[in-house]
């Protein structure tokens, strides 16, 4: 066992003491030993409980012969984040935790994982830390929080947002908006929509790193806690076959996450993640691949933001193997894989199947014909840009109309609240992209404001920020190259017609590539937004976002 490097042989006696010094036994150190990476906080909502699950994948561990050791893992909640400089740390967070999961795992000489997050950046950041090291690992999140209930009705965080907008707008007041305040989210576990978390957790089953149900059982349900024992008695059975998380996540598991994407309608974050993950399994994954699956995998899921159900819908439906089962018919899952269970694709599904038609479309029938997610290229993307399609209102799938340009999002968000914003405005948000932000802000709150006041059929909004998950309309996101790299997005001026094509794949500034060459020569940067400290760091290391974000 890797293990044996601070457990066995005199020389490790000294490792030995200090381990007799944390009350472990002999016993203990002659098994497995299997770091639980715990995310728990009590800052984070999707967090507070992890404490629970961890104790359950503990007792998981224990019965299948194994020694758990909980291990810290930080974790940033975007929703609290939101608005002020502390989303810039949300994505950048991402690498830290994947530093650390390599960190303590290499330095603690551990012979398995089980990840313990929930929440948007530190799913696929604790993913990355144990595919980089390559270590038998499974991943337990905490579940999806429930709906809330507003005025009678299924409700969730976006909504929230929404009603900021809505307040601005003087269509509530101040008591309907702390009716949504204190009701919108209920309870522990991931934001209750189809946004970043949820789809990182759902994403985290169908590449098969995490067992069946993780996506979808809500924290509060008993059968979170059944799933955490299962999984802690999962890792020892890697263990013991020397299943590496590499092993499972490859080119064709990543293949199945991204029909699972296309399919449920993820968050637009995804996109970030999953080439984040790849390029730490070796994996060859560009934004032309995502648009193969998008073409070819049909959208079966509208749940929030673009639909009214949520996470318990889904699961309630069948879960995500009750997707697979759909996409099976197609040929658009590969079943032959071998999962965190031990077992294949094939036999996760077997008895699989959708209990109700209205949360999960039949695979003959979806919501369309196309995947949730698209990427579109032109003179302000030529390295591309991502849309949550299955969020945008039809009418909005193809739009024209005039620039009004922002450098911040500060910026764009008084613009909105003051009433500067009209039917037929492309909002657009620069210096908010990896190096510009940096940390690439979520626009929620500038998407929200224009729901709220009903501007988001008639208004787009172009960012080489990022969207949350929770942010519904025309968002489009991700613009590559982004502005403080040189981008034409940078180049942009108050009045410029902007043509949006979702369909065909297309966005474009009606400006010529000689004109964008004369402003170019007139352009003079804005100086960066930081200038120490560990997002100095980032800013100067990060890569494009289409390369996932990732450090160089």
């Amino acid at each position: 066992m890797i293990s044996d490097k601070v457990t066995k042989g005199v020389e490790k006696a000294p490792a030995r003491s200090l381990f007799y010094a944390m009350g472990y036994t002999k016993e203990e150190l002659e098994r497995p030993l299997i770091g639980v990476v715990s995310a728990k906080s009590e800052i984070v909502p999707g967090h507070i409980h992890l404490d629970k699950v961890a104790e359950a994948v503990k007792a998981g561990v224990r019965m299948a012969g194994g020694t758990p050791i909980e291990i810290p893992s930080i974790g940033v909640c975007d929703g609290i984040a939101m608005g002020h400089i502390g989303m810039k740390y949300s994505l950048a967070s991402r690498e830290l935790i994947a530093d650390s999961v390599e960190t303590m795992a290499m330095a603690h000489a551990l012979d398995g994982l089980v990840l313990v997050p929930n929440c948007d950046k530190i799913v696929p950041g604790m993913i990355m830390g144990a595919v980089r090291i390559n270590l038998p690992t499974v991943v337990c999140s905490g579940g999806p929080m429930m709906s809330g209930l507003v005025n009678g009705e299924e409700t969730s965080l976006s909504k929230m947002f929404e009603a900021v907008g809505a307040r601005k707008a003087d269509i509530i007041d101040d008591d309907q908006l702390l009716e949504f305040e204190q009701n919108v989210c209920p309870g522990c576990g991931s934001c209750s929509g189809m946004y970043t978390a949820n789809s990182m957790n759902c994403l985290s089953e169908a590449i098969g790193i995490a067992l069946p149900g993780n996506g979808t059982i809500p924290a509060v349900d008993s059968g979170r806690i059944r799933l955490a024992k299962h999984a802690g008695m999962a890792i020892m059975d890697l263990v013991e076959k020397d299943i590496k998380a590499r092993d499972i996540i490859n080119e064709k598991s990543i293949r199945n996450a991204l029909a699972c994407d296309m399919a449920l309608g993820c968050s637009s974050n995804s996109v970030l993640h999953l080439l984040a993950i790849a390029n730490e399994a070796g994996v060859e994954l560009n934004l032309n691949i995502f648009n193969e699956f998008s073409a070819k995998v049909p959208n079966l899921c509208h749940l929030a933001p673009a639909g009214g159900t949520h996470m318990h819908d889904l699961n309630n439906a069948g879960g995500l193997m009750a997707v697979f089962s759909e996409l099976a018919k197609k040929d658009l899952i590969d079943e032959s894989l071998i999962t965190a269970t031990g077992k294949t694709v094939g036999e996760n599904m077997k008895g699989a199947h959708v209990k109700n038609y209205d949360i999960i479309r039949p695979v003959d029938d979806p919501y369309s014909k196309t995947g949730g997610i698209a990427i579109m290229w032109g003179n302000i993307a030529q390295d591309g840009c991502v849309v949550k399609r299955s969020a945008v209102a039809p009418e909005m799938l193809k739009h024209s109309g005039p620039a009004r340009v922002f450098n911040s999002e500060e910026e764009a968000i008084d613009a909105i609240y003051n009433g500067k914003i009209v039917d037929g405005d492309v909002v657009v948000i620069r210096y908010e992209g990896p190096k510009g932000g940096p940390g690439m802000r979520e626009m929620l709150n500038p998407t929200s404001a224009l729901a709220g006041m009903k501007l988001d059929k008639t208004v787009a909004l172009i960012t080489d920020g990022r969207f949350s998950g929770a942010s519904r309309g025309a968002s489009i996101g991700h613009v590559c190259p982004e502005a403080a790299a040189g981008g034409n997005i940078g180049l942009l001026c108050e009045g410029d017609i902007i043509e949006i094509d979702i369909p065909a794949s297309s966005i474009n500034a009606k400006v010529s590539d000689e004109e964008f060459e004369a402003r170019r020569k007139s352009y003079v940067a804005p100086p960066p937004n930081v200038k120490s400290g560990w997002l100095a760091r980032y800013m100067r290391n990060v890569t494009a976002s289409s390369k996932g974000a990732v450090m160089e």
